[in-house]
Formats: structure tokens, sequence, C-alpha cells
């Protein structure tokens, strides 16, 4: 049977995590809260409204109310990363070569591991940031729709159209498609070799939550009853196929997913703060979790693939070790 060791934070948790293999957890208020041999806890931000890792999981990237984005290291030492004046910074991500993007209002950043930085500006507000998996290219969600923009090179822009509010963006690993979350209960994607559309549709709830499986194969999602993953492999994505549904409760809802860095597992977080593992294989359930406080706002695996971090909405987080 798997093992919880709680953590009982005051507040929202935006971000549960792990930076090398300590346990993190970003609050709303500003605070992030380290596992390290001990409860530690660092003021980040007077209200943090963004979280991040780095890449290679020696950092947490952090934005602010205060308009800053910093970096927390696995010793517990935070720096400035960059700044976006007095404006909250409303999306940040991180990408190949250290590189890591923030946004605020239509302006979003790019700042280089060199410490060089270029600017982008859009027509509309920018509310998600994703990097591609190879080549630094940024993609970012806004209003109908959202734009490919290279970093290092002259490249032109390239638009991505749909009708509606985006707010969220992602990359699938293999940097065949790019899907956004949008403000109805739908994600939208686009083929980026013939620009074909792909629509996802049919959630009950807004997508707060996706992970992409270890190969690239699915994409879970939160929003629903159960865990809904779409089908990314072979030439046409998902279009025509139905997604499998996961971890189906009929008196829940997900609220958060995590897939697991090198097997077909998902761990599900659900409003009523209960964490599943399913297997994509045989859908196999195994309970992690039986309840908490509040919704389970944030999961993540650690690099081994034996601990979960999870955080929630009323701040009972705490960490799962599948090894019992």
């Amino acid at each position: 049977m798997p093992t919880v060791a709680p953590l009982d934070l005051d507040g929202y948790c935006l971000f549960a995590s792990f930076i090398g293999e300590v346990p993190v957890y970003a609050l709303a208020d500003g605070t992030v809260h380290r596992l390290d041999n001990g409860h530690i806890a660092v003021q980040m931000h007077d209200g943090l409204t963004c979280a991040a890792l780095s890449l290679d999981r020696k950092a947490l990237i952090t934005g602010g109310e205060d308009g800053l984005v910093r970096a927390l290291n696995k010793g517990g030492t935070a720096g400035e990363v960059g700044s976006a004046g007095k404006k909250w910074i409303t999306a940040l991500a991180t990408g190949p070569q250290g590189a890591v993007a923030f946004s605020a209002g239509k302006t979003a950043w790019v700042r280089l591991s060199d410490g060089t930085e270029k600017e982008i500006t859009e027509e509309r507000s920018i509310e998600g940031l994703a990097f591609a998996p190879k080549g630094l290219r940024l993609a970012t969600a806004r209003y109908n729709g959202g734009t490919l923009h290279w970093v290092a090179t002259a490249g032109k822009p390239i638009d991505l159209e749909w009708k509606g509010a985006h707010t969220g963006v992602t990359f699938s690993p293999d940097g065949k498609y790019v899907v956004t979350t949008m403000q109805e209960n739908a994600l939208h994607g686009w083929r980026l070799d013939d620009m074909k559309h792909m629509r996802m549709t049919g959630y009950p709830a807004k997508v707060k939550s996706w992970s992409w499986s270890a190969r690239g194969k699915w994409l879970a999602t939160s929003g629903a009853p159960a865990a809904v993953v779409w089908p990314f492999s072979g030439k046409d994505g998902p279009m025509g196929k139905a997604p499998m549904e996961l971890g189906t409760r009929g008196d829940a809802m997900v609220t958060a997913v995590a897939c697991h860095p090198a097997e077909d597992v998902v761990a599900i977080g659900y409003n009523d703060g209960m964490v599943m593992a399913v297997r994509f294989a045989d859908s196999k359930e195994i309970l992690l979790r039986r309840g908490g406080k509040g919704p389970v706002s944030s999961m993540a695996w650690d690099g081994e693939g034996y601990r979960i971090a999870f955080g929630s909405e009323t701040g009972d987080c705490g960490v799962i070790d599948i090894r019992g």
C-alpha cells in the first residue's frame, strides 16, 4: 500500500513538484515550501501567480504579482531571473538550454542562459507560453488562437487562428502538434506540418491540468469525472478518435493529472482530494490517497517515478510514495 507523508500548509497550492529529489510547494501567498531534511519556507513574491520547473529539474522558476520572475535552486537559494515592471506575471515557461519565457499583458520576454533577452509583443494579452521540445521556438496562447515565434533567429512568426479565448498552450513531445486550453470547455490543436485543426470537446468543465505520457503518445487532461486521455500516436493524432476515460468516478471531478516519467501510467487527483494511479493498457486502478480537505490543484512525479508531490486548493499537501 502506498504511503502518504502529509504537509499541512495555509493557502492555495499553485504548484507541487520536485527540485532534484526535494519536494517543493509554491503557494499563492508567495511562499515556496521545501522538504529538505525538515520543512523550510522561502518568501519568493508578494503574491505568486505561476511556477514551472526548469527542464534539468535543478530550479523552480516562479512569477509574481510583484512583476518579478525568480529562480529557487535545490539548496534553497533564490535569485532574480527577470522583471515585467509593476505588472503581474501572467504566464511562464521553461525551455531548452536554460531558456525562460514570461509574460505580462501583451508582452512576453525570453531570457536565455547567457543573459540575452528577447521581447515579443502580441495584439492581445498573452495567457499561456510553451517552448518546443527542440530548438528555441516559443508558442503563445491568446484571444483567437496563438502565435509561434522563433527566439534565436529572425524567422517570421506564424499565427495559429481559432476563434475564442485560449488560456494555455503546450507542444507535443515530438514537436508535431500544438494544443491550447480554451475558456470554453474544450481543447484546440494544430498539426504543424499542414496546420490541420483538431477540436477536442465534450468536457463538462474547463481543462485546468494536462500532462503528456512518457513517450508522448497520450495527452491526459482534467475537466471531467474521469481523466480524459487523447491519443497522439499515428499521423492524425486525436482526429477522428475517441479519448480513453481513466479513473471514472460518478460523484467527483478530476482536477489534476500527472503522467509517470517512464511508464504509461497517470496519477489522477480529484475535487475531494482523492488521488489514484491508473495504467493506460488495462485501466487498472490503484488508490494512492483516500481524500482530503480540498480539490487537488497540482501534482508531479519525481525523476525516478516512485514519489508524487501533490498540493490542494486548501493547502493540504504532501508526498505519496508508491513503494509503501
